[in-house]
């Protein structure tokens, strides 16, 4: 597929993230208002739907759907009208649409616009779906010939995380506190955590309810969207408290995604096949087709007032487990899923140094500190560090963009005096 050209001349750009092949889903609001609206991102400018549909421009039901702060009610109404709202928005938005004149009225520029969570997040679950992620983390902390755990070729592992750590790209992130105890002490302090890290991760929302078992094929059609995902992570704190039941507070404290919800159809040309198995995947975890998607993925640090460098690139295509085979496997023991769900994908690392989504593993565990462009080194990250995740998918003459997943680190809170010693 070839880039589509639109009346809206900024989206014509072979490097601009939104032209008419993307249309993702946002919401945003404008000075003097902290009202969110729905919004689709059109080249260097949004297109406000709430109000088109305020001004009946836009009918999808009996009820409206965009009069709300996010995009649940319409994902409610199912693939079908999904796929009509798709081809509605191409057509008004293309060269030549005669609706050009009127909903010109209807464009906001993305730079006078606050974003806002896209979602309301129902439920999180996080994977741990990454192959090169899973193994160097285990060579760190149990060698190399004891990476993997013994059911990780087998089955996509996850924890039930907390959608209330869900915020928006350039939502400011605390350093967390909680009980830390280094390997030579003998009981544990109470204090800030000293290697807060980053992962690199995209997170599938699901658009369709689910009560009882689903197929990967269905697990994908049930599936709306993909965001950009940093699951900030506390590695001190999750040392001391994962045995037996694995992370709790320390991948509780944020979990940051990017403002546009990109629509699977947007990503159909880019499918592609997940890693070769290097062992037999159960019947009902083995895939119809490809599953995976082609999607250049960065990280860059920038320290406090200070230049960014980027410290790691990988792709989507790393991960061993489609989001598809994470949701089918979801559903097996007959748990529910809702609409607006977000599945997080797990830390996806490549099979390079350079290309590993975490500081744990980029320096190692703090054994080699990663050298930025300022001249300065990172084990983990330090107080004012912004983190910026990018993702992108090149096609013929066009870009399809998920806008950056920003945050930046704020000094923890002081420790209250009732709970210190």
């Amino acid at each position: 597929m070839a880039l589509m050209r639109s009346w809206v001349e900024s989206a014509n750009s072979a490097d601009c993230p939104f032209p008419l092949n993307n249309l993702p889903y946002g919401v945003f609001s404008v000075a003097g208002s902290d009202e969110g609206r729905c919004g689709v991102a059109i080249g260097e400018m949004i297109l406000d739907v709430t109000r088109l549909e305020e001004d009946g421009h836009i009918s999808l039901g009996e009820h409206p759907v965009f009069d709300c702060e996010s995009w649940n009610d319409f994902m409610e109404l199912g693939a079908e009208v999904w796929a009509e709202f798709r081809v509605w928005l191409i057509e008004s938005l293309g060269e030549g649409s005669e609706k050009a004149v009127t909903f010109a009225d209807y464009l906001v520029a993305q730079a006078d616009a606050t974003m806002h969570l896209p979602l309301e997040v129902m439920e999180y679950t996080d994977f741990y779906a990454g192959k090169n992620h899973a193994f160097n983390v285990g060579s760190i902390f149990r060698g190399p010939e004891n990476a993997l755990p013994p059911n990780w070729l087998s089955i996509p592992i996850g924890y039930n995380g907390r959608a209330s750590s869900v915020v928006v790209s350039g939502t400011d992130v605390r350093r967390p506190l909680g009980q830390l105890k280094g390997p030579n002490d003998d009981l544990p302090r109470f204090g800030a955590s000293q290697r807060f890290d980053l992962e690199l991760e995209f997170g599938a929302i699901v658009g369709r309810a689910s009560d009882d078992m689903i197929s990967v094929q269905q697990a994908d059609d049930a599936i709306f969207g993909y965001v950009i995902l940093n699951d900030w992570s506390a590695r001190d704190i999750q040392a001391w408290e994962y045995q037996p039941l694995g992370p709790f507070q320390a991948k509780a404290t944020a979990t940051t995604i990017s403002p546009w919800i990109v629509t699977k159809a947007a990503l159909e040309p880019f499918r592609t096949s997940t890693p070769e198995r290097e062992r037999d995947l159960l019947p009902y975890l083995r895939e119809p087709g490809p599953m995976s998607y082609d999607i250049a993925l960065e990280v860059a640090l920038a320290p406090e007032g200070k230049a960014a460098t980027t410290i790691s690139r990988t792709n989507y295509d790393q991960l061993y487990y489609s989001a598809a085979q994470q949701l089918c496997h979801h559903t097996t023991s007959g748990c529910p899923m809702n609409v607006g769900d977000l599945l997080g994908s797990g830390t996806i690392s490549g099979p390079t140094k350079d290309s590993r989504g975490s500081l744990l593993e980029l320096s190692w565990s703090g054994q080699e500190p990663v050298k930025l462009d300022t001249g300065e080194e990172r084990s983990f990250l330090e107080d004012g560090d912004t983190l910026t995740l990018r993702a992108n998918a090149r096609g013929d003459g066009y870009t399809i963009g998920f806008g950056d997943c920003v945050g930046t680190i704020l000094p923890a809170n002081d420790i209250p005096d009732w709970a210190k010693e």
